[in-house]
């Protein structure tokens, strides 16, 4: 881990996790459903198939409800793909965001992949000024049945955090 993040624990999830996540995911992306007329479809997850697999990690203790933030994740042949991130709102400010966006290049590192890829909606405009922020740039923008997509990627190459 790198002293960007040293003394924040970033672990993956467990089933005693599940309800930590759903509400945390809930919290997060909820706001938004007035916005885009549509539920965000992080909320719609199977949150307990993704713990399962092991997509999920998450801030804080085991079972607890000190989990502030989330990560969704899944490793492809040349890429981390950030399914969703998610930090709840009493925890927004405190950097937890941002140490769990560099929680994820350093899990694509440690996997030996070149890049991590997202998107988010395109009427989630905050996202759109966060990202660029943090290395991302934009390679398209899509429509997904009735979510209108902005597509992220990073190249881990050229981190200049």
């Amino acid at each position: 881990m790198s002293s960007e993040n040293a003394g924040f624990e970033v672990r993956r999830a467990s089933a005693a996790d599940v309800p930590a996540v759903k509400a945390v995911t809930d919290a997060a992306y909820g706001h938004y459903i007035d916005r885009i007329g549509v539920v965000p479809q992080p909320m719609e997850a199977d949150h307990a198939a993704n713990v399962a697999a092991g997509l999920v990690y998450v801030t804080g203790g085991e079972g607890d409800a000190t989990v502030s933030g989330l990560v969704v994740v899944e490793a492809y042949e040349d890429h981390l793909f950030l399914d969703s991130i998610a930090v709840h709102p009493d925890a927004h400010g405190r950097g937890v965001g941002r140490r769990l966006l560099g929680f994820v290049d350093e899990h694509a590192r440690a996997l030996g992949l070149p890049e991590v890829r997202l998107y988010t909606n395109a009427l989630m405009w905050e996202n759109q000024k966060i990202y660029p922020r943090y290395g991302y740039e934009v390679v398209e923008r899509r429509v997904d049945g009735p979510y209108d997509r902005i597509h992220y990627r990073k190249r881990l190459g050229l981190d200049v955090m």
